[in-house]
């Protein structure tokens, strides 16, 4: 996602131009908003708030049920005096919109239940009654409000909790890990509660795809499922044959890539995400020639015969890393020196590690990550049917272990096993 409307903007413009036909896909996931924000934990106070106002932006946007075109020209200044664009997917086909006030009022009840120390994924467990480690160590299940909300998808909390925030009733308070905090605004509500506009629409799960946000409206998938699923099942082959957890041999996004772009040759299994050359010349063989086959088979025309992908060259930093790291340059001095932050880094490592070289952070990690904690993290992902880290987090549990740990411990388990 753009981190603001003038990016999203500039970037709808680059289509269309001398006459030609402009066709808009905006793929949405607050995950991506997440990740954003924490990039702009390191700066300012002051640069923090007008980043993450920019932000919210981008959410109002992407969650609005009006016009896009309206919208985005009233963004600037700009008055559309349609109330329908007939081209936009909130106009082809509109979202139902309900009175959210008794779901806006439940919400900020748990907010205060939880005297207000709790990220909005745990506000939606408790509202759904989803019990989870966190939920028990802290005995929200035996909260009042547990499980009130069970009757609405834990989809529609997250839109509803999405919609505080774009109105301003709570706020994100990004310093300490994204807990939920209730704005004065949010105070006024729960004395004279008002109507709050929210969607009730069905779950994307109910669906086979994402669904687009300002192109055609119709729903598209440009991942071939039975492929897709082909590739995972010669992966868990490979896997029981090297005694290895799959997310070893490929991750999933990069199967899922992998069924768009039909690659058939080595060179063109490099330009696949999270694939490099170490990891394509020790597992790519079978997967080319299965994708081979079914591309024949069922006579397919590929993205890559017709397009010539253009890959941005980020050799150069990754070279540095792994020059630094050899000379047992600690992680803090790297990314200082690149002017990036912790996670910045950390991401750029995983993405160096996930392509097949191998990095031994061993040095840093004796220093850093408690020898208990590491052995446990290494025999989770040992036994793991997937090397989430969010997952991980979760079923170790987020009071004794930090993400930062798992991040680095994984680099190792999967630099050591896979690479």
């Amino acid at each position: 996602m753009p981190k603001s409307l003038e990016g999203y903007y500039q970037e709808t413009g680059r289509s269309g131009r001398d006459d030609g036909e402009g066709i808009c896909l905006a793929f949405y996931a607050y995950e991506d908003i997440e990740k954003l924000e924490k990039f702009s934990k390191n700066k300012g106070v002051a640069e923090q708030e007008i980043a993450n106002q920019l932000l919210m932006e981008v959410v109002s946007f992407a969650e609005s049920a009006m016009c896009r075109r309206k919208q985005l020209l009233h963004y600037f200044g700009e008055i559309y005096p349609e109330e329908n664009c007939g081209n936009c997917d909130n106009c082809l086909h509109p979202k139902t919109l309900i009175d959210g006030r008794e779901y806006v009022d439940l919400a900020l009840e748990a907010v205060l239940a939880t005297k207000q120390l709790c990220k909005a994924k745990h506000i939606v467990n408790i509202l759904i009654g989803k019990m989870s480690s966190n939920i028990k160590s802290y005995k929200h299940n035996e909260l009042e409000i547990f499980g009130k909300g069970m009757e609405e998808s834990e989809h529609f909390w997250d839109g509803v909790l999405r919609q505080m925030l774009i109105e301003r009733l709570v706020v994100k308070d990004i310093e300490n890990y994204g807990i939920l905090k209730i704005t004065p605004e949010g105070q006024k509500f729960l004395k004279k509660p008002y109507a709050v506009m929210v969607a009730k629409d069905a779950d994307p799960e109910e669906g086979d795809d994402e669904e687009m946000l300002a192109g055609g409206g119709a729903r598209t998938s440009t991942t071939d499922k039975t492929l897709f699923s082909l590739l995972k099942d010669l992966r868990k082959e490979i896997a029981r044959k090297e005694s290895l957890p799959p997310f070893v041999i490929f991750q999933d996004p990069s199967l899922e890539d992998m069924a768009i772009q039909y690659p058939i040759t080595m060179d063109e299994l490099q330009r696949i995400t999270g694939v490099g050359a170490g990891k394509a010349q020790k597992y790519g063989k079978p997967f080319l020639e299965l994708i081979a086959s079914y591309v024949e088979e069922n006579e397919i025309i590929r993205p890559m015969d017709m397009v010539v992908k253009s890959v941005v060259n980020k050799s150069g930093l990754k070279v540095y890393i792994i020059t630094n790291i050899d000379r047992k340059i600690s992680l803090e001095d790297i990314a200082i020196a690149k002017n990036l932050t912790a996670d910045e880094l950390l991401t750029e490592i995983e993405s160096i590690v996930d392509s097949g070289t191998k990095i031994d952070l061993s040095y840093y990690l004796n220093e850093t990550i408690d020898p208990y904690h590491m052995e446990e993290i290494i025999e989770y992902f040992e036994e793991a049917e997937t090397d989430s880290v969010e997952q991980a987090l979760k079923d170790l549990g987020e009071n004794e272990y930090t993400e930062e740990e798992i991040r680095l411990v994984r680099i190792k388990y999967i630099s050591e096993v896979g690479n």
